[in-house]
């Protein structure tokens, strides 16, 4: 009952401004049309008690599970495998992730279906993947972080010397929508429960960071979808 308390606070605070400017600038500046502005509030509704329905869901469910898995695989003693099932997880997750869809549907909307939005999904799935598999990688060989965003930094800013300008813009929205509220937990929970097995005293700084690798990899699989639409 606390945790819904909380999260019903949490919720209204982040949704109330927002309301509250539409509102006076709806009495003042805007006046809109009766009938939307009254979508507006029914959507206002609708979004706050899906929010406090989603981080309920992520709290209860995604958070505690995603640790577990992170601290059960490691005790398997196979490398690999905490690999592959970073790299798994990571598709599957930003496959689900709101804000990658979005996105996915306004490029397929502006391209006229030249870029559809499964095409986008995929890729962008394909690219967290990698560098969450990555990320696990980098936890259990102790490889500084400064190597990997370095390197993967480097070759965005190549990648975008050849590919169409128009995928520019593109990949570096498509790195910010998978940071979104399904993609993050999910997997800042998996680092943490893999370092806390394998990171020993580096378990602090070990089981964080994944979420700026997590976000290279879109940046370079649109970018290279790019070259190849070019």
């Amino acid at each position: 009952m606390q945790a819904l308390k909380e999260t019903i606070k949490e919720v209204l605070l982040a949704v109330f401004p927002v309301t509250l400017v539409v509102i006076l600038l709806q009495l003042v500046i805007m006046r809109l049309p009766g009938i939307v502005f009254g979508q507006f509030i029914v959507g206002v509704i609708m979004v706050t008690a899906g929010l406090i329905l989603f981080l309920l869901g992520v709290n209860i469910g995604l958070l505690p599970v995603g640790e577990l898995i992170g601290s059960v695989l490691p005790q398997q003693g196979k490398i690999w495998l905490v690999i592959f099932f970073g790299f798994l997880f990571g598709f599957v997750v930003t496959i689900a992730e709101p804000d990658v869809r979005v996105l996915a549907i306004q490029v397929d909307l502006v391209s006229g279906g030249d870029i559809s939005r499964n095409l986008l999904i995929y890729t962008v799935a394909l690219g967290v993947a990698v560098f969450v598999g990555l990320a696990m990688a980098r936890i259990i060989f102790n490889i500084p972080l400064i190597y990997l965003l370095g390197a993967g930094y480097g070759l965005v800013f190549l990648l975008a010397a050849f590919t169409p300008a128009q995928f520019v813009p593109i990949s570096f929205d498509a790195g910010g929508v998978t940071t979104g509220p399904l993609t993050v937990p999910f997997v800042i929970a998996l680092g943490v429960g893999v370092a806390s097995v394998l990171g020993g005293k580096r378990a602090t700084t070990d089981g964080f960071g994944l979420v700026a690798l997590a976000s290279i990899g879109p940046l370079l699989a649109v970018l290279l979808l790019g070259v190849f639409y070019g």
